[in-house]
């Protein structure tokens, strides 16, 4: 039987929780080894950290962002050990699209791990608390999430941040900003405007001074061509080049999530069925909202691994 295409995602900040992957690692203990190279790397034990918190710490974006990169490389390991899938295409939403750079042999994971370690503590660094918010806003159009971004910047930052699904977009900026948008998408008809739980305001102009900071650390890490196609996040565009994808890493800090974009660019490729590769099952609703009819597999856990089914 010919294998229909496949395309691996990968998810970003927001879908860790305390003793993610527990029986996971316990089932397939070698997967241990991945947790071992990412404390070596980090100088503290992830693993510990992410099975017994505290929640506070591992919601910390310095540490949530490498203990998401590992835990979706060890539910790719673990996927990969089990199925002979052929995989056509990746992309990670947000800090998702580094495991995804991971997997394509673009990046090793060492160097992913330092970037993202590095990038969280520049976001964190460059946002005082209480400066800067994210909500989320379902029910408006893009076109009128981003007119009423703009009625409600008054010389302030308030941005259209993630294109999560139609119907569907997050927004960040300076909080009062952000709080003056709630109101008008609500006076707008939206069925929800709120903020979401976040200490930094991921993928606008706030994070300006961050990115450019990373741009020095990207200049000086090894990045080489994919050897499978990755998705950016900033254009839902393939890219070859290293320095091309050291732009759109740069890039990514401070634009918005084209998730909806992506995904219907898998699709005009032919790809019939996904899986999402980490904790939880962020993407696999946000797919489905996208496209009820679409075929997607999260992978997460002992049970999700034995019911993934290849078409």
């Amino acid at each position: 039987m010919t294998q229909s295409p496949v395309a691996a995602l990968f998810p970003g900040q927001g879908s860790q929780s305390v003793g993610m992957l527990t029986d996971l690692v316990k089932q397939m203990p070698q997967l241990q080894q991945i947790y071992q190279q990412a404390a070596s790397v980090l100088g503290y034990d992830l693993w510990q950290l992410t099975q017994q918190g505290p929640a506070d710490q591992l919601n910390q974006t310095q540490i949530t962002q490498p203990a998401m990169l590992t835990a979706a490389m060890v539910c790719w390991q673990a996927w990969r050990s089990h199925y002979d899938v052929p995989v056509s295409v990746l992309a990670g939403h947000s800090l998702g699209e580094y495991t995804a750079l991971v997997v394509a042999g673009s990046l090793t994971f060492i160097d992913a791990l330092k970037l993202v370690a590095e990038r969280g503590r520049l976001m964190q660094e460059t946002m005082p608390d209480g400066m800067g918010a994210m909500a989320a806003v379902i029910g408006l159009t893009d076109q009128q999430v981003e007119t009423v971004c703009q009625q409600a910047q008054q010389n302030q930052i308030v941005a259209p941040a993630n294109f999560n699904s139609p119907g569907q977009v997050v927004i960040a900026g300076h909080t009062q900003a952000v709080q003056r948008a709630i109101e008008l998408a609500q006076q707008q008809g939206a069925k929800l405007a709120k903020l979401i739980p976040v200490s930094v305001p991921c993928h606008c102009d706030l994070l300006k001074p961050a990115a450019d900071a990373f741009q020095q650390i990207l200049a000086n890490t090894a990045i080489v061509a994919p050897n499978i196609p990755v998705l950016a996040n900033v254009d839902a565009t393939e890219h070859k080049h290293p320095d091309d994808i050291r732009q759109s890493l740069y890039q990514q800090l401070f634009s918005p999530v084209r998730w909806v974009s992506i995904i219907e660019q898998m699709k005009q490729q032919g790809i019939s069925q996904w899986v999402e590769l980490g904790p939880g099952r962020v993407l696999t609703g946000l797919n489905r909202r996208i496209d009820r009819t679409m075929t997607i597999q999260p992978i997460y856990d002992v049970a999700t691994l034995t019911a993934y089914t290849p078409q």
